[in-house]
Parts: structure tokens; C-alpha cells; sequence
């Protein structure tokens, strides 16, 4: 995939009226990370050279930007971050540019840290934890 702007990646919060998607505004970082568990196959026959096995993969994404308390896509995150349990699982999707679909995960959010300096604007900042394997849908 070429080269593309960070800056252009769109990131979108599924309204509580399902198949409603609203973007998430004055996001000026973002972060996607990648986790693994592995389980431990060593065994006598490895004569002293570890193995093991790739058991679950784990994803978070992360969203960093300047608080906007009227933006509707903020104020969602915020909502779904009070959930708990099974209505606490919502769907985030996003993309970055030339891409033909959208990567969508079932996922739940926590706020990170809001605050700021005597000079700077307000910050703002998400984490989105995956859960259950991503899917796609076309861009239209």
C-alpha cells in the first residue's frame, strides 16, 4: 500500500441507532497496537530450544486530540465508556485513505486522561480494546 497521511484516516463510533455511523472529530494521533498470547510446546524431544504457539491475538486502538464537548462522535465515545457488560460491546470502524473497505471491530472504550496546560487546548483521548475478530465492509 502506498504511503498515505495520518491525518486522513477516518474514525467512526456506530450511533445507538445501529447502522449509523458518526466520526469521531479533532483527532490529532492515533495508535494501533497489536498483542499476542502464546502457549509454551517445549518438551524433552526440544533438547533445550523453546517452541511454542501463537493462541490468541489481542488489538487496541487509540485516539488522541483536543476535547470538543459538542462534538456528537466525543460525546458517543463517552456514553459507550460508561457501558458495562454485553451493552458496554459497541462498533467502531475506520480506514485510512485509498482504501476500499472499512476495518470494523466489535469493541469496548475507556476515556484516557483529559486535561492541559495553562497555554494548550483542551486534550482528549480514547482507547478502543477488540474484541472478537475484525471484519470489513466496502467504503461507499
Amino acid at each position: 500500500m502506498p504511503r498515505y497521511n495520518a491525518r486522513d484516516c477516518v474514525f467512526e463510533i456506530e450511533a445507538e441507532t445501529p447502522a449509523t455511523w458518526i466520526e469521531i472529530a479533532e483527532i490529532n494521533t492515533f495508535s494501533k497496537s497489536h498483542e499476542e498470547e502464546t502457549a509454551d510446546v517445549t518438551t524433552f524431544a526440544s533438547q533445550g530450544q523453546a517452541e511454542s504457539r501463537k493462541m490468541q491475538i489481542g488489538k487496541q486502538l487509540e485516539l488522541e486530540g483536543f476535547h470538543d464537548p459538542a462534538d456528537p462522535g466525543q460525546i458517543r465515545v463517552e456514553e459507550a465508556s460508561e457501558l458495562l457488560g454485553d451493552a458496554g460491546v459497541i462498533k467502531l470502524r475506520f480506514h485510512a485513505p485509498g482504501a476500499t473497505s472499512w476495518t470494523v471491530w466489535n469493541a469496548h472504550v475507556n476515556l484516557g486522561d483529559q486535561g492541559g496546560g495553562n497555554n494548550d487546548p483542551g486534550s482528549w483521548s480514547c482507547t478502543f480494546t477488540r474484541t472478537g475478530a475484525e471484519t470489513t465492509a466496502a467504503i461507499v
